[in-house]
């Protein structure tokens, strides 16, 4: 199964994309990254620290470039402007979402290609904790360990 793939079912396992997205917006974790390092862990390999790495630096760069630009636009097209009709508005904030969505996408397909460089065998819960130390900002240890129960 492919990482797009594998990544769409596990969003929309229970509680899982509630969880994704507090690390994402309360500690600063890329979404993208975290589940990358855990459909390598689930499907039974294990990332070598120079990958992890790879992975971490290339997300951020991504993120900056992308990904964060557009969740930005995204998020700030929410409110309503007096002088822009809502249903435009709206309209074009679903533009966004897609482009900011195809972002993604393209940053889970070039990480797919840099897992087939990993090494062999790991669970989810000490993948994820390492990605969130590679990623370079803390998240609590509770929510990287509940998302690996949602992901197995």
């Amino acid at each position: 199964m492919s990482f797009w793939d594998w990544a769409l079912a596990a969003y929309a396992r229970p509680g899982t994309a509630q969880t994704c997205l507090e690390l994402q917006n309360d500690h600063g974790q890329s979404i993208p990254f975290l589940l990358w390092v855990a459909w390598i862990a689930i499907d039974g390999r294990q990332l070598a620290p120079e990958a992890l790495a790879r992975g971490a630096a290339l997300s951020q760069a991504w993120e900056a470039a992308a990904v964060g630009p557009l969740r930005q636009a995204r998020q700030a097209l929410k409110a309503s402007m007096a002088e822009v009709d809502d249903a435009a508005r709206e309209a074009l904030r679903e533009q966004v979402k897609a482009v900011e969505l195809n972002a993604e996408r393209t940053l889970m397909n070039t990480l797919e290609k840099l897992a087939a460089r990993g090494g062999v065998i790991g669970p989810p819960a000490p993948a994820l904790l390492a990605a969130a130390q590679a990623w370079g900002r803390p998240a609590p240890s509770e929510l990287l360990l509940g998302l690996a129960a949602k992901l197995v």
